[in-house]
């Protein structure tokens, strides 16, 4: 019985996050905790949930492969190299955090995600109008860096993508969404190859949140052509802080 109550569980949390990645960003908030709860160490969940969230953002990213636009001074090839290498060296990183350290890392993490969900389109406008821009070199090496993060946690991820790419280019965001949902799945796909190499990826945890994912997917996307955008945002900024204040209450009291 209790297996199939930690089944359902993380169903229903794939089902939340899910919907919250279609929505406004955040499903890590969701995803990372509840295999946690499930009895997983922290380095094995992270990269459950990395395994699990994959196929929603591999399926989204096919989705718009026709609307690509390339952007700023590299070209989408060297994007998605650089996005690769990064997020292959990010779960190799992890792997090599202690799950003591990386509980103590976790927290800071969430909260670097949570002020990207709440302060990510203010730093996007103050960027863009700032006037400065990366040339090809700083471009290469911001998006080095966003892989990296991607691979080692994610959370917020493609919020960051957008915000900075404000520095190379002046395309408005739904151009950018296409590019942004690829490189995502890109730093996802590199990071889930090691997890699975390195035996960090617990499959059995990972299909019901996956397979709840997919679901939650389908169901935020139609929710979010009725509910107004203010609340989704609300309850996303609920989770992802109620979220970051329990993991440093766990870690640090």
């Amino acid at each position: 019985m209790d297996g199939w109550l930690q089944t359902a569980g993380l169903a229903g949390a794939g089902i939340l996050a899910g919907a919250m990645n279609a929505l406004a960003g955040g499903g890590t908030f969701v995803a990372f905790p509840a295999l946690l709860a499930s009895g997983l160490p922290p380095t094995v969940a992270n990269a459950t949930s990395n395994a699990a969230l994959l196929p929603g953002a591999a399926a989204s990213a096919w989705t718009l492969r026709g609307h690509l636009t390339p952007f700023g001074p590299l070209p989408m090839r060297a994007m998605v190299g650089l996005t690769l290498v990064g997020g292959a060296l990010g779960a190799w990183l992890l792997h090599l955090t202690s799950e003591a350290a990386f509980r103590a890392i976790v927290p800071w993490l969430l909260l670097v995600a949570s002020l990207t969900l709440t302060f990510g389109a203010q730093a996007r406008r103050a960027l863009e109008h700032s006037g400065f821009t990366l040339p090809a070199a700083g471009a290469a090496t911001v998006q080095f860096a966003l892989g990296i993060y991607g691979g080692y946690f994610g959370g917020a991820v493609g919020l960051l993508m957008m915000a900075t790419w404000v520095l190379i280019t002046d395309l408005p965001i739904p151009r950018l969404a296409p590019a942004r949902t690829l490189l995502l799945a890109c730093a996802n796909a590199a990071a889930c190859v090691l997890f699975a190499a390195l035996g960090l990826i617990a499959w059995g945890r990972a299909a019901p949140l996956a397979l709840g994912g997919v679901v939650g997917g389908v169901l935020g996307a139609r929710l979010g052509l009725k509910l107004p955008a203010v609340w989704v945002r609300a309850v996303t900024l609920a989770i992802s802080y109620v979220t970051t204040v329990v993991f440093f209450w766990r870690a640090f009291s």
